[in-house]
């Protein structure tokens, strides 16, 4: 397992850009499995739509949680290098599905819940990803494409049944929470981690790949832009989608070992629900964009 200590140590000096990457690196083994084992402190604290349902997972929650669906990846059939479409609310089983696609080596393709039907054919034929992870809201819109993207053979649904489709829950509690041998992916750094499509404004959407070296480099976004410390608790606001979430709700966040603030809140911006939520769960650093 990769020691994460020297490199943040090393960030301490001031105006040190510089990160020594490994040969190997996998941010949900060197990463969450060892912030579980060294003090398991909170990982995310998750806000439903309300504002007044509040849990607190732990790092060892998420490390088993990731676990268990990277298992429920093995044993459905989907296989290294794979590729997963996952889009999904600001949910506890976005973190645990990330998580899970990186311990097992399958490269997952955060898409935002805006998009449309044709949207998620474009980008599955387009990675000919395999797999696809999405909440029931989102079912319609993949049983209507599905005919039209061959590559695409294993359906999880997050939160309901739907004929042809993997329960998530059911799937995750009927297998272990300790990463099977098989499914452990021993990934380089310069393996493929995940992929994001840019926003195609100007022509189709474009692949965007990003290896397991990324979330390392994220360190320098930690200490740098973020100022973040194992005692802060950091709050972005973003889609699951946007590239955003990588950098204000996973990365950065986790390799300093602070909380994250998960808000599954109306798209509709209501500043008095999150000035009260910073209060009360003690935000100390906050990012949000313009709009």
């Amino acid at each position: 397992m990769f020691d994460l200590k020297p490199l943040l140590d090393q960030l301490e000096v001031p105006g040190n850009y510089q990160i020594s990457m490994p040969e190997h690196f996998n941010f949900g083994f060197d990463v969450i499995d060892a912030r579980a084992g060294d003090g398991d402190k909170t990982a995310y604290i998750w806000v439903d739509r309300s504002a007044t349902h509040i849990e607190h997972h732990s790092f060892s929650d998420l490390s088993k949680a990731s676990s268990r669906f990277a298992n429920l990846l093995h044993g459905s059939g989907v296989a290294k290098g794979d590729a997963a479409i996952v889009v999904l609310p600001r949910v506890p089983a976005w973190y645990e599905v990330i998580i899970g696609c990186i311990k097992a080596g399958v490269v997952a393709m955060p898409g935002t819940n805006l998009l449309t039907a044709k949207d998620i054919e474009y980008r599955i034929n387009k990675s000919q990803a395999t797999t696809i992870v999405v909440s029931v809201e989102h079912v319609a819109k993949i049983d209507s494409i599905r005919d039209s993207c061959p590559s695409l053979k294993y359906l999880i649904l997050v939160g309901g049944d739907e004929s042809g489709w993997i329960n998530y829950e059911k799937g995750c509690a009927g297998v272990s929470d300790e990463v099977e041998p098989a499914a452990v992916c021993r990934s380089r750094s310069d393996d493929i981690m995940m992929a994001y499509f840019t926003s195609g404004t100007t022509s189709f959407p474009k692949m965007v790949p990003r290896d397991h070296g990324y979330a390392l480099g994220h360190a320098i976004t930690g200490r740098y832009w973020m100022g973040l410390r194992e005692d802060d608790v950091h709050w972005t606001l973003s889609d699951t989608g946007w590239a955003k979430a990588a950098w204000g709700m996973l990365f950065p966040q986790w390799l300093f070992g602070a909380a994250v603030v998960l808000y599954d809140g109306d798209p509709r911006f209501d500043a008095d629900i999150h000035l009260r939520l910073i209060s009360e769960l003690g935000v100390t650093t906050f990012c949000a964009p313009p709009t």
